[in-house]
């Protein structure tokens, strides 16, 4: 592992907890954050998630070994909390020595106890104040606080706020890295000033070489401005930001009615991307309604997100896909190997730390 040696700041419980060398995670972004951008993630010295929602069991052991293929350093996997299959996804992940559990959303006591149990070290990703206080009470090892401006399924507490809320809120007793707005050496400083201990990233690393969004995908997102994103409810119910498009514009046109017929068709497809049985999702959606509140025309338009944004990010069908983003995608210029991202960001950072303590 190449690069700059990081400053005395940007080394702390986080990076040795997980075994890395700066303290940056790449986010498991579906359909997007797969073996290739994970082990080049963990080759640049950082943590790269790999995305599993969006795979079959199957696929998720094959997606491990072509990872350990690629590389011997620490990596993790992001999971659902509600998966059906949790249970096969572990195991698959202690064969392979994966390092981290990563969830969007509180998993439960059980599966906190039994990832610790075989040496995972647990970080959900929050989007309030109490959602990191629940999760603090789990047990979970870390956590990260997304603030609204992050892409996908975000909250409305920018990070500014929710930062720092967050590190208050845990109080020392998990440790805290912060997503949403993040892109370079000059956040990660400001990060570790709030009082985290790194930060997450998603849409700076969708944005690099190593990713497989198509050519076309990625040209689309640099040439939007910061104000070229929203946060719209009429993907699947929930608050997702994503880029403005010709289809997001008639998809808030719509009633949830008018939508219903097509998120049915993709429930259905999701259900054979995934390989779910019917009873499966089923009780997914039960976990999911009651877990997280969501109405039942919610739980049924969820399965719009994982078609869409696969749509748009694996087959490059921009005209009936979403384009997940975070709002820095405004001030993203250029498309660097992961390495080169990660050594920018690093000496950026050990600069920045320089100049401020004289």
């Amino acid at each position: 592992m190449s690069g700059p040696e990081p400053h005395r700041a940007l080394s702390n419980d986080f990076t040795r907890a997980v075994g890395i060398k700066y303290p940056i995670v790449q986010t498991g972004m579906g359909w997007v954050a797969g073996p290739r951008l994970v082990a080049a993630s963990a080759e640049a010295g950082i943590l790269g998630l790999l995305a599993s929602a969006t795979m079959t069991t199957e696929q998720l052991g094959s997606a491990l070994t072509e990872v350990r293929s690629r590389t011997d350093r620490p990596f993790g996997v992001n999971m659902r909390v509600d998966a059906a299959d949790v249970e096969d996804r572990l195991a698959l992940m202690i064969d392979a020595g994966v390092t981290v559990a990563s969830f969007v959303g509180a998993p439960n006591a059980k599966v906190v106890e039994r990832c610790h149990a075989a040496g995972l070290f647990v970080i959900p990703t929050v989007g309030a104040r109490r959602h990191a206080e629940k999760v603090a009470s789990l047990g979970v090892d870390a956590l990260i606080a997304q603030g609204g401006e992050g892409g996908g399924h975000t909250g409305v507490v920018p990070t500014t706020l929710l930062l720092p809320e967050a590190v208050n809120a845990v109080n020392g007793s998990v440790m805290v890295l912060g997503a949403g707005g993040f892109y370079s050496g000059r956040g990660l400083v400001a990060a570790l000033a709030y009082g985290a201990k790194g930060v997450a990233m998603g849409t700076r690393f969708l944005l690099t070489a190593e990713s497989t969004v198509p050519d076309a995908v990625k040209a689309q997102y640099l040439a939007a401005l910061v104000t070229d994103t929203v946060v719209s409810t009429k993907v699947d119910g929930a608050p997702q930001r994503v880029l403005r498009t010709e289809l997001l514009e008639s998809l808030e046109s719509r009633s949830w009615l008018r939508s219903l017929p097509t998120a049915l068709a993709n429930a259905h497809r999701f259900r054979k991307e995934t390989g779910l049985s019917l009873r499966s999702m089923l009780q997914e959606g039960r976990q999911m309604k009651t877990g997280n509140e969501l109405s039942w025309t919610q739980v049924v338009m969820a399965a719009n997100a994982p078609i869409m944004t696969k749509a748009a990010l694996v087959d490059g069908r921009t005209d009936v896909g979403i384009l997940p983003t975070g709002q820095v995608t405004g001030v993203l210029d250029s498309l660097p190997t992961v390495a080169e991202l990660v050594e920018e960001i690093i000496s950026e950072a050990n600069a920045t730390l320089v100049r401020l303590s004289g």
